[in-house]
């Protein structure tokens, strides 16, 4: 059999474990030709396509970003995008596909899917907002690397009796804010699924600075809004691609704090470092797991299905269920970084 494989959307750690998995298992188990394309969706329109053996995946694990490349991409928004696929994947002779993403990645997938052309997913997103499963590929590396910093924020902070803002992706979900703000023992964390009173801010600063500190972190989902009616306005920052502008609410919100509280405020905005570099062995193992489920369901002629985490068990659940819904962090680990304050 001839399967093709690709990522899509932003890049995170372990999509090279995935990747290896999916040609190990493939090549070896079941003898099937993988057959890679670049650059996600755009290489499948383009036609940019290369054979994957094992000799493409010999020490990758421990290796950032995607040896396949990777772009934002989606074939159904497209003038002929659609066409230009169906016609790739028939001239390539391709029987399965496993695509690996994020929403816009996977929602594309479901797309081709419903054109007749079987799909296996994977999520990935440094976010973890993917709709049924527990985890998705790159989010604990995420993790670990804005929790070292706010760990290395904190001596500077106290050293130098200020407040520190530090800005962390998450457009839709605060899955990276709530879990690094509470691991790094963050003051308040601010997230998209709670908009939050400037005022009380003000507050919460003051008190905590005259009553037992003399510094503060404050953690920041890019996504964060003010709650409306409150004393801040703020329409959050886009660029041409529709994407957050990186450190727009975090240097609004340092303007906010220091002209109502008085105290020096400084922002660190992590940006693309949290994408980058070497995945956790969490990670590599997920990716490894979701490899190996994935090349499995297409040898078993499943379809229009996505490998989940669920509890500690690899699942398949299906495409259609997951369709435009995000994964919000639910309130009870909302609540845990609101009582550590």
């Amino acid at each position: 059999m001839r399967v093709g494989l690709l990522t899509g959307g932003g890049d995170v750690p372990g999509l090279n474990a995935a990747i290896r998995a999916v040609v190990k298992r493939g090549e070896g188990e079941y003898g099937h030709s993988i057959i890679g394309f670049r650059n996600g969706w755009k290489g499948v329109v383009d036609g940019a396509s290369e054979p994957m053996t094992r000799q493409h995946i010999r020490n990758v694990l421990p290796v950032g970003g995607t040896l396949l490349g990777t772009a934002r991409y989606h074939p159904h928004r497209a003038d002929g995008g659609m066409d230009a696929v169906l016609a790739t994947l028939e001239a390539e002779r391709i029987e399965a596909l496993i695509c690996i993403g994020g929403d816009g990645t996977l929602h594309a997938a479901s797309k081709v899917a419903e054109a007749g052309i079987r799909i296996v997913a994977i999520p990935k997103t440094i976010d973890n907002d993917v709709w049924g499963t527990d985890r998705s590929i790159g989010f604990d590396t995420a993790v670990t690397i804005a929790t070292e910093a706010i760990d290395r924020i904190h001596t500077t902070a106290e050293s130098h009796n200020r407040v520190m803002i530090v800005e962390v992706m998450g457009r839709d979900a605060g899955w990276i804010a709530t879990t690094a703000g509470i691991a790094g023992g963050a003051e308040l964390v601010l997230t998209p699924e709670e908009p939050f009173d400037i005022e009380r801010i003000e507050r919460f600063l003051k008190h905590r600075h005259r009553a037992h500190a003399s510094f503060s972190i404050v953690v920041v989902a890019e996504g964060a809004i003010p709650a409306e009616g409150t004393a801040m306005h703020y329409e959050t920052q886009v660029g041409k691609f529709g994407e957050i502008v990186a450190g727009a609410i975090g240097e609004r919100l340092k303007v906010e704090i220091e002209q109502r509280t008085g105290f020096d405020t400084r922002v660190t905005v992590l940006g693309h470092v949290q994408r980058g570099g070497i995945p956790t062995p969490t990670d590599r193992i997920l990716g490894s797991r979701f490899g190996v489920a994935a090349i499995d369901a297409v040898a078993r002629g499943e379809s229009n299905v996505m490998t989940a985490l669920r509890g500690e068990r690899v699942e398949l659940v299906p495409l259609s269920e997951i369709a435009g819904k995000v994964k919000r962090v639910p309130e009870d680990l909302l609540a845990v970084a609101r009582a550590l304050a």
